[in-house]
């Protein structure tokens, strides 16, 4: 992972809309309040994007 803070999803980066980091298999990630709902709620859309989406269950 890059230095730039960058949303996991949809790329905007720190400088253009507010970013959160959270850990996931010992990785850092950065993701921003607009798919924040989707690492809750539906991590399945994150299949490609996370390693291990895949087996992760929405809340």
């Amino acid at each position: 992972m890059s230095d730039t803070k960058t949303c996991l999803v949809c790329k905007k980066s720190s400088e253009e809309t507010p970013v959160t980091k959270f850990y996931h298999k010992n990785s850092a990630f950065y993701i921003c309040p607009q798919h924040i709902p989707v690492l809750i709620h539906n991590p399945q859309e994150l299949v490609g994007l996370l390693d291990g989406a895949d087996t992760l269950q929405g809340g």
